[in-house]
């Protein structure tokens, strides 16, 4: 069991990027009224937000960097760590850390790279850029975390062109012997691997003519293999299973009192299964937060996202113990706790 701690690792701040295109469910043309009802009844969402042709995922992470650091007063050459958590950088190669890390200005000094995750992946990329601060010693460093997945959702596909939005963050990290502790429980099986995929564009299927050929997979169901494939029956089953499983296991290691968890921030994976989740760990309401009904499921950046969004006001100037919980895409999981967390959070960016 992946399952540790680390200390003297503070969360400073978190800063979260949205497109101002919104796209309303309740507008597709693609499904009928009828069933879009009910789709926002069992999911949750709304409405999303959704990049333009200019716009990537980096820019929105970037732009939210660029005012989070601003906000800290942090010198750019301090940053000695740059990890970039996402499934849709800009390139295949090189690695978008590396040109956010030229964009944004930083030192060249500054160690930087690509975490190919989605769903955990905030998780994850806390556990990698804490891990690596702990035992660099790097004073201070930036976690940025996001997808416009929007991008490689088929337009004519109603079982995930109305659940994903699109969002970046940015997270910053500080070197603080006073910090309270975070505790991590981090989980794989790669033998659900095809649960959520985009079959075609990597080095094992390289694109082709027919990689772009549009085939109807039922009605109201059309795609070509560069397209999200996602199997949603066996996505809820694995998240209402894996999802406590992966709380109950970090509460157990590290004897945590329930109690005291301020609020407990899940991936934003759906309404329904989110809610059953919560119900079998017997959470109260108050402390689980959702942001589903007007950015969707933005893959890394839900946990961020919600946390600005829903949160902002009450965790400000006040410690928080808050537990975190992604999981999703690989198939992988991800839950962590940190203690009296003191985090700056800023006023949602539109781009």
């Amino acid at each position: 069991m992946a399952a540790f701690s680390i200390n003297d690792i503070a969360i400073k701040g978190i800063s979260c990027c949205i497109p101002k295109n919104t796209e309303r469910n309740i507008d597709l043309e693609l499904i009928s009224q009828e069933e879009i009802k009910k789709f926002i009844e069992v999911t949750g969402v709304e409405e999303r937000r959704i990049a333009s042709k200019e716009i990537s995922t980096s820019d929105l992470c970037c732009e939210a960097a660029e005012k989070l650091i601003s906000s800290l007063n942090w010198e750019k050459e301090e940053i000695e760590i740059l990890v970039f958590v996402s499934q849709t950088g800009d390139y295949i190669l090189p690695i978008s850390a590396a040109i956010i890390q030229n964009r944004l200005g930083l030192s060249t000094h500054c160690m930087a790279f690509d975490v190919p995750l989605g769903c955990s992946g905030y998780v994850y990329g806390i556990s990698i850029i804490a891990g690596m601060m702990k035992t660099a010693g790097f004073k201070k460093g930036l976690l940025l975390a996001g997808d416009t997945i929007s991008k490689i959702v088929s337009k004519t596909d109603k079982s995930t062109l109305p659940l994903f939005g699109d969002a970046g963050s940015a997270t910053a990290f500080e070197i603080d012997e006073k910090a309270g502790n975070i505790f991590f429980d981090l989980g794989t099986d790669g033998s659900g691997y095809k649960t959520i995929i985009v079959p075609d564009g990597g080095a094992r299927n390289r694109v082709s003519e027919d990689s772009l050929k549009v085939n109807k997979i039922e009605e109201g169901i059309s795609r070509n293999s560069c397209d999200l494939v996602l199997d949603g029956m066996d996505v809820f089953s694995f998240g209402i299973s894996q999802g406590p499983k992966t709380v109950n296991k970090l509460i157990e290691k590290f004897a945590i009192d329930k109690e005291k968890v301020d609020y407990f921030i899940f991936h934003q994976a759906n309404m329904m299964m989110n809610k059953m989740i919560a119900k079998k760990l017997k959470l109260p309401i108050e402390k689980v937060p959702y942001s589903l009904k007007y950015f969707g499921n933005t893959s890394s950046a839900t946990i961020p996202l919600t946390i600005v969004s829903e949160l902002k006001d009450k965790i400000l100037n006040r410690s928080s113990n808050l537990l975190m919980c992604g999981f999703g895409v690989g198939l992988s999981w991800g839950t962590m706790l940190i203690e009296d967390a003191k985090i700056e959070c800023l006023d949602l960016i539109e781009l």
